[in-house]
């Protein structure tokens, strides 16, 4: 079989993700038509979320350097992949690695909200101006542009009649708000399924030595390893202001390392039928 610099699943895949972006730029900025609240994955509770965004979120990204990013190292190492493995079995190895990063980002989520449920209960059970600044100072994170003004104005009005009942309803109502804008946040990448690729390529690879920044070079093996404890903790981190979703990440490599692993027993199994 010939060694092919670009083959057809890693050609195509790189296709598709190029115009759902140009197609992302182009129908928000003539039509404002926001391709990522249908395409892009929200949590399950969210009024915008479909189950076909498990699948169609791998195609969406957020802006150029991202999708630069994860198309560069979809072709620098999935280019390996499928001509080692063929363009079939690439194709579902990619597809299962981002659904299951797409799973297990939906998991933690759902722990980050249920979280976040806690802290506005709590506020909600004991409601003041001081409580209020010190819930939404933790979810910042989740504010907009125009927030801070309006936010600001409001507790110098609060501070001034704490025991205000229209105030009180308008922080409780809020606070709530704060939980929606959680779950209307849209997952966009092919993160989970490069990461996952790029699990495979140093567990099939692991002395292959990759030169970071073009220039430090490093063997892979250590390259996924050190990847991969710098995903678990920036995820543990769980900083509000971080938009990176670090372990859909770890979930892309932990669905590769499965499906390697169960790839390479059948074959074992097989070889032993057959000797």
């Amino acid at each position: 079989m010939k060694w092919q610099i670009l083959p057809p699943v890693v050609k195509n895949l790189l296709i598709i993700n190029g115009l759902m972006f140009f197609a992302t730029v182009v129908l928000e900025d003539k039509f404002g038509l926001e391709l990522t609240r249908y395409l892009g994955l929200h949590f399950l509770t969210s009024q915008y979320f479909a189950p076909h965004q498990y699948i169609t979120h791998l195609f969406m990204h957020g802006n150029t350097m991202h999708v630069f990013s994860n198309m560069f190292a979809l072709w620098m190492f999935g280019n390996v992949l499928e001509n080692v493995w063929g363009g079939k079995r690439f194709l579902i190895y990619y597809l299962i690695t981002g659904i299951g990063a797409a799973i297990i980002h939906t998991g933690f989520t759902w722990y980050d909200i249920h979280t976040m449920q806690e802290q506005v209960n709590l506020f909600l059970e004991n409601t003041s101006p001081v409580d209020f600044k010190l819930l939404v100072t933790k979810y910042q994170g989740y504010l907009r542009a125009d927030d801070i003004t309006v936010l600001n104005e409001f507790l110098g009005s609060w501070s001034m009649t704490p025991n205000n009942p229209q105030m009180i309803r308008e922080a409780h109502d809020f606070a709530n708000e704060l939980l929606i804008r959680k779950s209307d946040i849209p997952t966009v990448g092919a993160s989970g399924a490069v990461f996952g690729v790029l699990l495979a390529f140093g567990m099939l690879f692991p002395n292959t030595i990759i030169y970071l920044y073009f220039a430090l070079p490093i063997k892979a093996k250590w390259f996924v390893m050190l990847y991969g404890l710098f995903e678990l903790y920036s995820g543990i981190q769980n900083n509000p202001g971080d938009n990176v979703a670090h372990f859909a990440h770890l979930g892309g490599m932990l669905f590769g390392y499965l499906l390697i692993r169960s790839w390479n027993k059948k074959r074992y199994q097989n070889l032993g039928d057959n000797y």
